[in-house]
């Protein structure tokens, strides 16, 4: 990426193999707006098509994470009534931020997202479309809509996606909270860290890791993986078996062969 798109709830800063996006509305625990939602998209679309970026590393600024939708823009969507033949503007803003969750949900990049403080509704739901998920200690993870008098429309499905029906239910239909702890045993999470030197350890491993790891592999395992439970078994395993050909053929395939033959770092893993 060249040059950085200019965001203005965002903060956005590139190190090495990883782009950091900074959710930066501390003022309202970093909410997400409109707004927002429109760059977040604007970022990932941006980065799908740069090489030297292989990881997205989601933080909040102010010690939280997000704190789900903006209230503001919900009551400016109240305030207008559609035209005839309009699409209603509750159905707009709530569809726009599905679109952008899907995106990053099947981004080809390694997800990871910190989470601290507050981790609700739309946040919450952001948590659960990463590839690895840290939480701070001061982490509250939750899916609120039902206490406010709505559901959590656009984020359910990834919810259960992650961490299956049965538990979903539970926190979807009582509106509950749960800390670092509790949301590591349900998979929200995959590492709870007891401090912030620890949460940036865990971070620097995870963004070593995928140095170490080919980039259109690990593109390729990504796909691979978001097709299970969509497709037949036997149709699936079919296609898998060409892309592992097409792979090991590959340049990234020769080398990381011939790497591993020669007992040398593969040359994926420099340092950008």
């Amino acid at each position: 990426m060249d040059q950085l798109p200019h965001c203005e709830t965002l903060v956005l800063e590139k190190q090495g193999p990883a782009l950091f996006v900074t959710i930066n509305r501390p003022d309202v625990r970093n909410a997400m707006s409109l707004q927002m939602v429109a760059e977040l998209s604007t970022v990932f679309g941006q980065v799908e098509n740069d090489a030297s970026i292989r990881a997205v590393v989601l933080r909040g600024a102010g010690g939280h994470f997000c704190a789900g939708g903006d209230i503001k823009d919900m009551a400016g969507a109240r305030g207008q009534k559609p035209a005839e033949g309009e699409e209603d503007p509750f159905y707009r803003l709530n569809r726009a931020f599905g679109q952008m969750i899907q995106q990053v949900n099947e981004s080809s990049k390694v997800v990871i997202a910190v989470t601290e403080g507050a981790v609700m509704g739309g946040g919450f739901g952001l948590a659960c479309v990463s590839d690895v998920a840290i939480a701070g200690p001061s982490a509250k993870f939750g899916m609120p809509e039902t206490t406010l008098g709505v559901i959590p429309a656009q984020i359910a499905p990834f919810v259960v996606e992650r961490i299956g029906l049965t538990q979903t239910r539970r926190l979807a239909l009582l509106g509950l909270r749960v800390d670092a702890n509790e949301a590591c045993s349900l998979g929200i999470v995959h590492q709870v860290a007891e401090s912030e030197v620890e949460i940036d350890e865990l971070l620097g491993q995870a963004v070593e890791r995928v140095r170490q790891c080919a980039p259109n592999a690990t593109a390729e395992t990504k796909a691979l993986l978001h097709r299970v439970g969509h497709e037949s078994m036997s149709g699936l395993l079919d296609s898998a078996a060409e892309k592992f050909a097409a792979a090991i053929r590959s340049d990234e395939g020769s080398e990381g062969t011939l790497a591993f033959m020669q007992k040398r770092p593969a040359s994926w893993t420099a340092s950008e």
